[in-house]
């Protein structure tokens, strides 16, 4: 990493902190999904409790803690994995998102601080995770029945998708802490799964898959979250270069660490000179929308693949990919006014949402993870 990355991060995580300490003031018992006129709004009531981003507030308090060791981050993070506890009591609400809740919540503040209630609620969610596996597919179930019918039939046990091996670490976690094998082996089986069905030879992947449930056979995939069948929605391409990644980390495997690179090699020539990330790389020309949230992502699991790989040039070919989309997000989607609650602007949730360019928490938080990273953090929520 050369001094002017170095540079630009350290600049970049001084604005973010600045920042933050007053929508941290503001934001208090809070745990926002979009923001609306500057102010984020609130999942936190009965009826969202259980929201797949609801983790990601709490993961960026942790993340201020960590770097600022002020306390107030680490007691309003707490307040959110108290209000997520309830999520537990709500079974069938519970789906594949379990690493996306408890990683950044409680998960984090057991590593950072020993919370006992944080092992034990990252264990119980991990456990809830693991109970999701199919092994006539090798697969962790996605969603439950009634979600997503417009893409496919009316139970979906089946399906499985790429934004799952995100939530891996969570497996990976609970084997590390109790020695205990069995989760490492669902998620490294799932991962398996992964690079069979989801990857394809260009290095794009598939959003959505469905398998048979009785005999693990494949049956077909589904466009999801992007323009079509056989497009390539851009965040899911960054769960895949990351989600991969993190596999390869958390085991030493090499097919990981190659399955990571051929979707980061897709990626990185698949981004706009203006640094600036579609929905979906093969969505028509117009509408031009745009998804911040794949940009922040995949520039995280970029610079981790910088530090694992060995050649030189893949090196300096992964970092610089990452810094010229940041420097685009800084430059002309970020809001760095301390008086604005949300920090990204222009993300979609899915190319045939009714809304797009919004603000989105999760880009908030991997943006302030790909910033921290660079500037030298060594905390990481999914290692």
């Amino acid at each position: 990493m050369t001094e002017n990355y170095k540079e630009f991060a350290s600049r970049i995580k001084e604005k973010i902190i600045l920042k933050e300490r007053a929508v941290s003031d503001r934001t208090l018992d809070k745990i926002p999904y979009t923001a609306v006129n500057g102010r984020f709004d609130d999942k936190s009531d009965d009826k969202n409790i259980n929201w797949w981003t609801n983790g990601f507030y709490g993961g960026m308090l942790w993340l201020l803690y960590h770097e600022t060791g002020d306390e107030r981050y680490a007691e309003r993070a707490e307040k959110i994995a108290d209000k997520l506890s309830v999520c537990f009591d709500r079974f069938y609400n519970l789906d594949h998102d379990m690493g996306f809740l408890w990683l950044p919540t409680d998960v984090a503040s057991y590593r950072l601080t020993g919370n006992k209630d944080g092992r034990r609620r990252g264990l119980l969610a991990a456990n809830i995770l693991a109970g999701r596996f199919n092994p006539a597919g090798n697969y962790i179930r996605a969603w439950n029945d009634g979600i997503g019918k417009e893409n496919g039939p009316t139970s979906n046990v089946g399906w499985c998708i790429i934004d799952c091996l995100m939530n891996l670490p969570l497996l990976y976690f609970a084997s590390e802490e109790t020695k205990d094998p069995r989760f490492k082996h669902i998620a490294v089986r799932h991962a398996d799964m992964a690079i069979k069905n989801f990857l394809r030879a260009d290095g794009s992947v598939n959003h959505i898959v469905e398998i048979n449930p009785e005999t693990g056979e494949f049956v077909q995939s589904f466009g999801g979250q992007g323009y079509g069948l056989g497009s390539s929605w851009t965040r899911g391409q960054s769960w895949a270069l990351y989600g991969f990644l993190l596999s390869y980390l958390h085991t030493g495997e090499e097919r990981y660490l190659e399955a990571s690179k051929k979707v980061a090699d897709y990626f990185v020539s698949q981004i706009p000179e203006s640094g600036l990330i579609p929905v979906d790389f093969r969505q028509p020309a117009e509408p031009a929308y745009e998804d911040s949230t794949a940009a922040a992502i995949s520039s995280c699991g970029l610079i981790e693949l910088s530090k694992a790989v060995s050649d030189p040039k893949l090196k300096e070919k992964y970092l610089d990919a990452a810094l010229k989309m940041l420097k685009a997000l800084s430059d002309k989607r970020c809001d760095y006014d301390p008086e604005t609650d949300n920090l990204l602007s222009h993300c979609s949730a899915s190319y045939h949402a009714n809304e797009h360019h919004f603000p989105i928490i999760y880009g908030d938080y991997f943006f302030m993870e790909a910033i921290f990273n660079l500037a030298g953090s060594d905390f990481s929520i999914w290692k």
